[in-house]
């Protein structure tokens, strides 16, 4: 583990808390991986063995969307291609879909609801309709080698499915996003839809938790704080990446865990841990 500094302050102001935070979970037995750099240098504020491959659950179809915006670009029609919805795309848990009446939807709405409730039906409709193998070739395309999209979302998965939905390292996963945040990722206006996207999620439990935002309106700055972030969650997974931006500075950030959800004690202490990153990035920030 290394611990960085803030630029210009003593150490017991730096990332101290929520590396400590972050220790004490791994010594708990968690699986830990972290990093935060900062936006306008590049510079490590700090990292817990940011690249080891971690499960990121939902994170993963931060990837589809990048291929699904690399579709988009110009004056291309396809945003408002309608894709219905098939008895092998059903799929429970997060997103809204599930839940309405339309059996049809534009093709640019689905990437909407995933970025705002990572939704899983349109994530599996989408898929069928770009393609695993194109998200994949996507993903290399950028030089990831330790993140992936791996699966559709299944209720289930037996023993001939992936066993995780998406994996990825801190490292990458940070790279990824202050890439986007600088309309670095295949071009600024392919960056730029995912990021409006992205910028619609309402899962601020995570590390996000600590900077006081509105969890369902948060596209504009508040306070001088703006937040884009996706994250992941499944049984014994919390992940979260994100860039946030604030009057002193800005950070793109990852933090992933696994462990044994066997108890809620377990859970909370997790989410604990990953408000305590989120504190420390705050203050970093403003």
């Amino acid at each position: 583990m290394h611990r960085g500094k803030h630029r210009g302050v003593e150490p017991a102001e730096s990332f101290a808390r929520g590396f400590q935070a972050l220790s004490d979970l791994a010594l708990a037995g968690v699986q830990v991986t972290a990093r935060a750099t900062d936006l306008a240098t590049g510079k490590e504020l700090f990292s817990v063995d940011d690249h080891v491959v971690m499960p990121t659950a939902s994170i993963g179809k931060v990837l589809l969307l990048v291929e699904v915006a690399s579709r988009l670009t110009g004056t291309s029609a396809e945003s408002f291609t309608v894709l219905d919805r098939a008895p092998r795309d059903a799929v429970g848990d997060s997103g809204i879909w599930q839940h309405l009446q339309s059996p049809s939807l534009p093709l640019a709405d689905l990437a909407a609801m995933i970025g705002a409730t990572s939704d899983n039906l349109a994530t599996n409709v989408l898929l069928r309709h770009v393609g695993l193998e194109a998200v994949r070739a996507r993903t290399e395309a950028l030089g990831l080698t330790r993140t992936a999209l791996l699966d559709l979302v299944r209720d289930h998965r037996g023993p001939d499915d992936a066993p995780q939905l998406s994996i990825g390292s801190a490292k990458e996963l940070t790279w990824l996003f202050a890439s986007l945040a600088r309309g670095e990722i295949v071009s600024p206006e392919v960056s730029q839809r995912v990021i409006g996207w992205l910028s619609l999620n309402s899962d601020l439990s995570m590390v996000a938790s600590a900077f006081g935002l509105d969890p369902l309106a948060h596209r504009t700055p508040d306070h001088g704080v703006l937040l884009v972030n996706k994250t992941g969650t499944d049984g014994g997974v919390r992940s979260e990446v994100g860039v946030l931006r604030g009057p002193r500075a800005s950070v793109s950030y990852a933090v992933s865990t696994y462990f044994a959800d066997t108890g809620l004690s377990s859970r909370l202490a997790v989410l604990d841990g990953m408000r305590a990153v989120g504190m420390d990035l705050l203050e970093y920030v403003h």
